[in-house]
């Protein structure tokens, strides 16, 4: 079997192309600063606001000359994100009258990226019967509540463990939204009036209704003969590589793989075989350093306290700051630091730490080593003890969420703590371009946070040894151990460098047949 002739939904002839959001209740489209930092060179968190006229208009294909046109069409694979870029995962498989959606995620970082998120998919939610959730993340799961809004009726499958994290980050995601257009609506941010969010805290809770879970290791039947199963990839407590199969033939999606020795979880199940596979990317073109993140952390603390200084950790409330908390707390137990306060800053990190309790046996520790992860850290819990914290001057270590700087109590540390050369603010995971992680990381002076400029004299690290993304060398690995070549790969999740590199790498190392699919292309998966 080989992949077929492939095509673009922007250049169909058949009118099969982006149109732009419309919704009956919605006059206008603004982005808000949780998802943008206005900015791109300072990391501005001013929200950008539009009108639908601003956006681009498309015509979407009709259901019914599409049915009756695709009678004798081999099965399609079109990917709607995830391309020449790490965020808005979205990859549909067209079997017959079945539509299938592996992921559903927001797109973040810059404006041309995040504006997709208001244009309306190539196909009817009502159309799409199920959606497969490789894992948590809002970059992969954050657009299913606009899915839902807009008429998707079918079910999310995912693992119990994804299905628990996504009832802590949908809901809070629609939250912020909501806070961020309030805001900008009282600070006259936009020139349309009102700004409404992309979607509301209620449009996510409606949205979990639809999900159901499938356990680690079973086979799902979606009809046509299609079945699915999810299996561990290592990158975050629940998440999975998905495996498609149908008539002997099979498509693996690797979702965010992870990493061999991560501190908390496993490393990605091996995998022998796979006809289609796509690949993410997201260090494609570089490895992390190879040196003991925990040795390394333990540098960042003890040189920024020496100094009198404050560590402010921008960190994913979900994995990030539960590794950070264990190494902490291993690093205590080794008196490689000395005891100073540690806060977690962060309810949604809070609450998610709970869950490792929840799902023993899908990581590394025991139930005993959970309890001393949650104990690392004083947690703050509401807006009064974070002003309480803000207002501390001593030797401390602060974890708070959003891990990008892009929303959330972070902000109000790095306005008052960024500014002081004594202090240090680590990175700790990736930083997508277009935030104020982003520009930090690559030496901005100035940031923007709530309408002002913040000057950055503090200590600026980017730590990747925490990554939870397989390295290129890390990924090249765990494709060496299938025992004949994938007929195609194809190389998703990735800046347009990094995706790059590693099909050269791939190609010169494994001399496998493998590309860099574009935006909105569309793929026929012969004999399947």
């Amino acid at each position: 079997m080989t992949c077929g002739s492939s095509k673009s939904f922007s250049n169909r002839s058949d009118g099969r192309r982006r149109v732009a959001r419309q919704h009956p209740l919605r006059g206008i489209a603004d982005i808000p600063p949780s998802h943008y930092t206005g900015n791109e060179a300072t990391g501005s968190s001013q929200a950008f606001f539009l009108h639908r006229s601003d956006v681009k208009q498309y015509k979407r294909l009709d259901r019914k000359t599409d049915l009756t046109a695709r009678k004798d069409i081999p099965p399609e694979l079109t990917f709607l994100g995830a391309t020449g870029t790490v965020t808005g995962s979205k990859s549909l498989l067209t079997v017959g009258d079945r539509k299938i959606l592996i992921d559903c995620g927001l797109f973040q970082g810059f404006k041309q990226l995040r504006l997709r998120n208001w244009e309306l998919l190539p196909v009817e939610p009502r159309e799409i019967d199920a959606v497969l959730l490789t894992h948590a993340h809002l970059d992969h799961s954050g657009y299913i509540p606009l899915l839902v809004r807009d008429g998707f009726a079918g079910k999310v499958y995912c693992t119990p463990a994804t299905r628990d994290l996504c009832r802590i980050l949908l809901p809070d995601s629609g939250y912020l939204q909501e806070e961020d257009a309030a805001y900008a609506n009282r600070h006259h941010f936009s020139k349309h009036d009102p700004a409404l969010p992309l979607y509301t805290r209620e449009d996510a809770e409606r949205s979990l209704h639809s999900f159901r879970t499938v356990a680690f290791g079973k086979e799902f039947d979606l009809g046509e003969g299609l079945t699915f199963q999810f299996i561990p990839s290592g990158h975050l407590l629940g998440a999975a590589l998905t495996r498609l199969q149908r008539n002997g033939t099979s498509l693996l999606f690797s979702g965010d793989l992870g990493r061999p020795n991560d501190l908390l979880m496993a490393p990605p199940s091996v995998i022998r075989k796979a006809d289609y596979l796509i690949v993410e990317s997201t260090y494609g073109d570089r490895p992390h350093d190879p040196d003991d993140p925990k040795k390394k952390l333990a540098e960042i603390i003890n040189r920024t306290a020496a100094r009198g200084g404050v560590v402010v950790i921008p960190a994913f409330a979900i994995g990030r700051a539960q590794t950070l908390l264990y190494a902490i707390h291993l690093l205590k137990e080794e008196r490689a630091i000395p005891d100073l306060p540690v806060f977690l800053n962060s309810p949604m990190a809070i609450e998610a730490t709970g869950l490792y309790y929840e799902h023993l046996g899908e990581h590394r520790l025991d139930e005993a080593q959970c309890r001393a992860m949650a104990r690392a850290a004083t947690l703050v819990h509401t807006v009064e003890d974070s002003k309480r914290v803000n207002a501390l001057r001593e030797p401390m270590v602060l974890i708070s969420a959003s891990g990008m700087a892009t929303g959330g109590r972070v902000l109000h540390h790095l306005k008052t703590f960024a500014p002081d050369e004594r202090n240090t603010i680590l990175f700790a995971g990736y930083q997508a371009g277009g935030t104020r992680g982003a520009a930090m990381a690559a030496g901005a002076k100035t940031i923007k946070i709530h309408g002002e400029y913040i000057p950055v004299r503090a200590e600026v690290i980017a730590l990747d040894q925490f990554s939870a993304h397989a390295d290129a060398d890390e990924i090249l690995d765990w494709l060496g151990r299938f025992e004949t070549p994938p007929r195609e790969t194809f190389i998703t999740h990735g800046e347009p460098s990094a995706a790059d590199a590693l099909r050269h790498r791939i190609e010169e190392k494994l001399h496998w047949r493998c590309r860099v699919p574009d935006y909105l292309e569309t793929v026929h998966l012969e004999n399947t």
